[in-house]
């Protein structure tokens, strides 16, 4: 053993145990803010209702607090929600805050904040980035500075981009998550403005039966793609953006994958292929088409829309219909990027995350998980989505196979209507401790995730129990004929009901809890048979209000395609179904409404 011979002087060793005490004190103090404890708390005994891989445990957050959409966690461990619509601040905010003070999992402070004005049913983003919190709205990016043990922000809002498109209330697709590279940029979606680039002054956002989308599509040139802006100025619009990937139609999640460095979206697919065009897609297809793809977006990247549409069952684009497509043919479709993996059509990815904490096994950093919010539109079949799946990678590309992560969202072993769904997953965010976020968007439930096991032990095994939930009747591809919920002698009226309505409304005719109101109980239903008639027949935009509640939907003119006969039928299936009125609605009736101009 060495010794050294050097011995301080007193008064130096009193300098210097007095420094080393004030170091110690300073690292404490240190990890006190920025790390959070340990021990993880105990899961719920019912894991918050959710079904997990072996030895992951889930604790339900909080409950109810309101329709939550994206969701960010602090380094902290603090939690922030975007909400839509917050009854608690009656439309003047919608942001809420929560706190675990004493490590039981659990939210102690549920604060809601916010001084801007929530607009639209469809706002996401919220991010934390370089000691931000930034947050979209339909029409801003914003962000505010988070001080240290500091809750509710109160630093200036600082307005980073503002959407100027003067027709943004009309346009479908206006949500703006919000993604950041490791160079200082920002990037967001400005998403497809219709639904499949029909003209939007004839047919509206969302189209009409036999409709041809415009080509060239003037929808591109300001929308259905990604552009990048600079993260940290001010005052920026579209315009100060660099358009960096087209041919999108919509995305809600929106993530930088650090192991290879590049963007990943997801994005959800065209709707209504048989509404649209019943001679050449059976309802079947239409159900299961298009896929809901992962895009990895490269700089000048094209993804096809509106032209095409990606088919996972035969692993490739495909022409759309409203370009000529039949199913079959490819044609331009073959020179656009391909997906890097699809999934069934209509599930609704809202939120993707590449996991990048160390309580997981290993094989979870090797991939991304992604929220699936449901479909709405796969009428006469079940409902599908509703779950959060895996996708795993090998050597930075995905393997072509998902796994079902979480499941028991749904409460129901099958979903008919959108609103038979207790929970619908919406936002995901990984905690400092490599816990796994999931917020819902009916109630406002948040739950965290974690992994209790054996890292080195976990495989197939734990595995097993989950790839047996893909034979539930909403994660599985149809039966064709054993799964079609509406087989057997239907009424004329409840046939065009379900061919033109439930795609929004549902078949229960309670709506999606979101953008399109219920029918059931509603004061257009049981109010004024003139107005009824003239909402059917010319459509109907903007905000309205229905049993207390605002939404924002677009519903498109049907007088075009339907006749009088047609519209009779189903205004009175709706109104005995949904009106318990027997008072029939006549062909005359829909005529005199029309302005007499007959059609049949």
């Amino acid at each position: 053993m060495c010794k050294s011979s050097f011995t301080f002087p007193a008064i130096y060793r009193s300098h210097f145990i007095k420094w080393c005490l004030i170091v110690c004190i300073a690292i404490i103090v240190f990890h006190c803010k920025s790390k959070p404890p340990a021990v993880l708390p105990p899961g719920d005994p019912d894991n918050g209702g959710l079904i997990l891989p072996g030895n992951f445990e889930a604790v339900v957050v909080a409950d109810s607090i309101g329709r939550a959409r994206h969701i960010a966690v602090n380094e902290n461990g603090d939690i922030y929600a975007k909400l839509v619509y917050n009854d608690i601040m009656k439309g003047g905010g919608g942001t809420v805050g929560l706190r675990d003070n004493d490590n039981d999992g659990k939210a102690d402070i549920i604060a809601y904040f916010g001084d801007y004005k929530d607009e639209g049913g469809l706002p996401v983003g919220m991010v934390i980035y370089n000691g931000y919190l930034y947050t979209s709205t339909l029409r801003q990016v914003f962000r505010n500075k988070l001080k240290a043990g500091q809750l509710i922000p109160d630093s200036r809002k600082e307005i980073i981009l503002t959407d100027e498109d003067e027709y943004i209330e009309r346009h479908w697709h206006t949500a703006k998550p919000i993604a950041f590279d490791n160079r200082g940029n920002m990037y967001v979606p400005f998403g497809a403005p219709t639904d499949a680039a029909q003209d939007v002054e004839k047919a509206g956002p969302g189209g009409m039966p036999g409709g041809k989308g415009l080509d060239p599509a003037p929808d591109l040139k300001w929308h259905g793609g990604i552009w990048r802006f600079d993260a940290d100025k001010e005052g920026q619009t579209q315009k100060d953006g660099y358009k960096y990937s087209t041919g999108i139609r919509s995305v809600l999640g929106i993530a930088w994958n650090q192991d290879d460095d590049c963007l990943y979206a997801v994005m959800n697919g065209i709707d209504n292929f048989h509404t649209r065009y019943p001679d050449v897609f059976t309802s079947w297809q239409a159900a299961v088409l298009p896929s809901e793809p992962l895009l990895k977006v490269t700089e000048g990247s094209d993804f096809g829309w509106p032209y095409a549409y990606f088919d996972h069952m035969l692993g490739r684009n495909m022409l759309q219909p409203g370009y000529g497509g039949d199913g079959k043919i490819i044609g331009r479709a073959a020179k656009f990027d391909v997906p890097v993996i699809g999934f069934p059509g209509h599930w609704a990815p809202m939120e993707l995350l590449f996991y990048r904490g160390r309580q997981f096994p290993e094989r979870y950093k090797k991939g991304v998980f992604i929220a699936f919010h449901g479909s709405t539109d796969r009428s006469p079949y079940p409902q599908a989505g509703y779950i959060v799946c895996f996708v795993p990678f090998e050597n930075r590309k995905p393997t072509g196979k998902w796994e079902v992560f979480a499941d028991g969202f749904t409460g129901v072993d099958t979903v008919v209507n959108t609103s038979d769904a207790l929970y619908r997953p919406m936002g995901l965010a990984e905690g400092p401790d490599g816990s796994l976020y999931i917020s819902e968007s009916n109630k406002g439930r948040i739950w965290r995730v974690m992994y209790k096991g054996s890292k080195a032990r976990f495989g197939e095994a734990q595995l097993a129990a989950m790839e047996a939930r893909k034979s539930r009747s909403y994660i599985k591809t149809p039966d064709e004929v054993k799964d079609n919920l509406g087989k057997g002698g239907e009424m004329h009226g409840n046939m065009l009901y379900n061919t033109y309505c439930t795609s929004c409304h549902q078949r229960d005719g309670k709506g999606d809890n979101n953008r399109y109101p219920p029918l059931t109980g509603s004061e257009f239903v049981s109010g004024s048979r003139e107005r009824l008639i003239r909402i059917v027949l010319n459509g109907l935009q903007g905000e309205i209000k229905v049993n207390g509640k605002t939404y924002n939907g677009v519903m498109p003119a049907h007088g075009d395609f339907l006749d009088d006969y047609a519209v009779a039928s189903i205004l009175t299936y709706i109104n005995k179904r949904f009106n318990q009125k027997d008072s029939a609605f006549t062909y005359e009736e829909i005529n005199k409404v029309r302005g007499g101009v007959s059609k049949k």
